[in-house]
């Protein structure tokens, strides 16, 4: 049996160092639109009911079982992102619902919420109207999918 060096102990260090180095700098496990949703860059407020789904889906009736929201859950200039349906809500005016995919068109990541009259995605800060779902900032160059909703009374479901 031979004694250890301090040399091989070096050697022995060193590979294991290059070799987390390596592991580290891989394009394997990069972030997905899946991991953005878990990004540290989202905006830090507690999830709303809407985010959460929590009390929309505990409604009575069929259209209450399959509603989003409420229309007063909605505020007026703003909206509201539902992870579960990949959609966002919004009213640009009082009255006026409209609704996009939550699905950023710039990498795929999903939105993080609403903040004054934009959609904003958190991955690389492209911002979109809550009017029309059209880009107000990049890197994102395509708008925001239109989605078909329908308001029944105070309840807004997907159509």
């Amino acid at each position: 049996m031979t004694d250890t060096t301090r040399r091989a102990v070096m050697l022995g260090a060193g590979g294991a160092g290059l070799a987390a180095v390596l592991t580290a700098c891989s394009g394997y496990g990069e972030p997905t639109a899946e991991d953005a949703g878990s990004s540290s860059a989202a905006p830090s407020a507690a999830p709303s009911v809407a985010e959460t789904g929590s009390e929309t889906a505990a409604g009575s009736g069929d259209s209450a079982a399959n509603a989003l929201a409420k229309t007063s859950d909605i505020p007026v200039g703003g909206g509201e992102v539902f992870k579960d349906a990949k959609v966002v809500v919004t009213q640009p005016k009082a009255g006026e619902f409209k609704c996009f995919s939550s699905v950023c068109t710039h990498q795929g990541c999903d939105v993080g919420g609403v903040e004054g009259t934009d959609i904003v995605c958190p991955c690389h800060n492209s911002r979109f109207s809550i009017t029309d779902g059209s880009v107000t900032n990049g890197p994102a160059n395509k708008p925001l999918e239109e989605k078909a909703i329908k308001v029944d009374g105070d309840s807004i479901t997907l159509a």
